[in-house]
């Protein structure tokens, strides 16, 4: 049995996949899914979470996908792909609850099962790209300057 934020995780995963897809409110689809799979409550928390986390920064998710992977626009990038990768940059940059190494390698297994063949490494390069440039000081503007 996976553990609470990995089964959080897939719930999340499908969620957000369904809401991008049919455009079906997000909670009530994630309420859907709490109620048919009897999730535990932790599970739905976290999943919660991640849902309305994605929801709310989900245009800044979005530039940061499209400028890790400038060659592939993001409205031609596979739906579950790109979930993937807004699950994991949500969790990098927004949320900071779990160090980035573990989202990556939680969103690289997440590809595993649900993505295509190519989706692992595909996520990979683009995570890194993200979580390298966030490592990376930003340089102060001439304003902040003193």
């Amino acid at each position: 049995m996976p553990g609470i934020r990995r089964q959080a995780r897939m719930i999340a995963l499908q969620t957000l996949y369904e809401y991008d897809i049919t455009n079906h409110t997000p909670t009530e689809v994630l309420q859907r899914h709490a109620e048919e799979r009897n999730l535990h409550p932790k599970v739905v928390e976290y999943a919660s979470e991640l849902v309305v986390g994605v929801y709310t920064h989900v245009a800044d998710i979005d530039d940061h996908i499209q400028t890790a992977a400038r060659e592939w626009p993001i409205q031609q990038m596979a739906r579950i792909d790109k979930t993937i990768l807004r699950l994991a940059i949500y969790e990098i940059l927004f949320n900071n609850t779990v160090p980035a190494k573990a989202a990556i390698n939680e969103a690289i297994e997440l590809a595993k099962t649900f993505g295509s063949d190519t989706s692992s490494r595909f996520i990979n390069g683009v995570l890194g790209t993200i979580f390298t440039r966030a490592q990376q000081p930003t340089p102060k503007t001439e304003s902040e300057v003193k």
